[in-house]
C-alpha cells in the first residue's frame, strides 16, 4: 500500500514558490532535472540518464546523485517554512549503495523532523528502469538552515 504522503500535494502557492526557486538554479537545468512531486515536506526531483551525467563507466556520476538528493531535501524543507523564508544545507552525507544505471534517477527528499531553525531531511536516490523497476541506489540524510530570504 503506497504512503499517503507520495500522492498528497503541496497548496499551488507553495508548489508556485519551489518551482520558481527551482527554476533558478543552474545547476539542476544544466543537469536536466525536473521536478515531478512537491508535497508538504516531501519532493520528488529526476534526472534522465544522458552521456552528460554519467562518469568513465556509463553510471549516472554520484556528483549528479548527489545533487538531485540535496535539492530534494533543500525544497522538500521549504514546503514547510512560510514566503519569507529560504533553506541552505547545513550538512549532508550521501551513501552510494549501487551504480546508477537504469533509464532515470529519482531523488526523493522527505522531511524527517521540521524545525524553526533546523529541519533534518531523509534522501533517498532511486535509479528506475524502462520497464519501471525501482532499485534504490544511494541515501542519506541532511541537515537545513531555515535563512530569511535575501533582500527582506
Amino acid at each position: 500500500m503506497e504512503d499517503r504522503t507520495q500522492q498528497e500535494q503541496a497548496s499551488p502557492a507553495v508548489q508556485k514558490r519551489v518551482r520558481n526557486s527551482f527554476d533558478l538554479q543552474g545547476l539542476m537545468s544544466h543537469l536536466g532535472a525536473r521536478l515531478t512531486h512537491i508535497g508538504p515536506g516531501r519532493v520528488h526531483i529526476v534526472l534522465p540518464a544522458r552521456p552528460e551525467v554519467t562518469q568513465q563507466h556509463g553510471y549516472v556520476h554520484a556528483g549528479a546523485t548527489s545533487a538531485i538528493a540535496d535539492s530534494a531535501g533543500g525544497y522538500a524543507a521549504l514546503t514547510l517554512f512560510d514566503e519569507d523564508s529560504e533553506v541552505l544545507t547545513v550538512e549532508y552525507k550521501i551513501n552510494l549503495l549501487a551504480p546508477a544505471a537504469g533509464d532515470h534517477l529519482e531523488a526523493i527528499g522527505t522531511v524527517l523532523k521540521p524545525g524553526r531553525t533546523l529541519t533534518v531531511c531523509q534522501l533517498e536516490v532511486y535509479c528506475v528502469q524502462g520497464s519501471g523497476e525501482r532499485k534504490l541506489v544511494a541515501n542519506g540524510q541532511q541537515t537545513l538552515i531555515r535563512v530569511d530570504r535575501p533582500g527582506r
